[in-house]
């Protein structure tokens, strides 16, 4: 085999094995609910919709000497496809069907240096399509986001890096 033929077939494997490595790693169209700690189970009555990546910044803004949350911004996927934004609100937006859902937290479970998981309660929904009956949402395997540990000037802003899996459910 020629050098160029084996360079080809080595760089065809080497990105069949990072697509297939890279799909591994995101979260899998669920069939039942993920690990979660007791205080962020979702109540009987519910059943899992989708499990969802996201990779995306918890901002802060100083007030007072002291970072204060501002508002979430990410991009949540499933099958490395982005589906839904998160947004301030908080929302959730499909951008295949414009569906939102407006939630609030009724549950925290902290994690080390990074947001903590929470389970949130729909407190309105729009649209007939992916996310217009969802009545929770888990944030789970939460890593980075937390806020910033240094001193802050008043005024400026700062967007932390932060990635999480979100879980929705609708009624059973």
């Amino acid at each position: 085999m020629s050098r160029v033929r084996r360079t080809s077939a080595a760089l065809a494997t080497a990105a069949l094995a990072a697509v297939v490595l890279g799909a591994a790693a995101a979260p899998a169209a669920a069939t039942h609910p993920p690990n979660a700690p007791a205080v962020l189970k979702v109540p009987e009555g519910n059943k899992l919709s989708t499990v969802m990546a996201a990779r995306g910044v918890q901002t802060y803004q100083c007030t007072n000497n002291t970072w204060v949350f501002l508002q979430p911004d990410a991009i949540l996927t499933s099958r490395a496809r982005p589906e839904v934004l998160h947004s301030k609100g908080p929302v959730w937006t499909s951008v295949l069907d414009g569906s939102s859902v407006t939630a609030t937290a009724v549950a925290t479970s902290p994690v080390p240096r990074a947001i903590p998981e929470l389970l949130l309660r729909a407190t309105g929904n729009r649209g007939p399509g992916k996310l217009g009956k969802v009545t929770y949402i888990q944030r789970l395997k939460t890593r980075g986001g937390a806020a910033p540990s240094v001193p802050c000037t008043e005024g400026i802003t700062a967007s932390v890096p932060y990635t999480a899996d979100y879980v929705f459910y609708m009624p059973a």
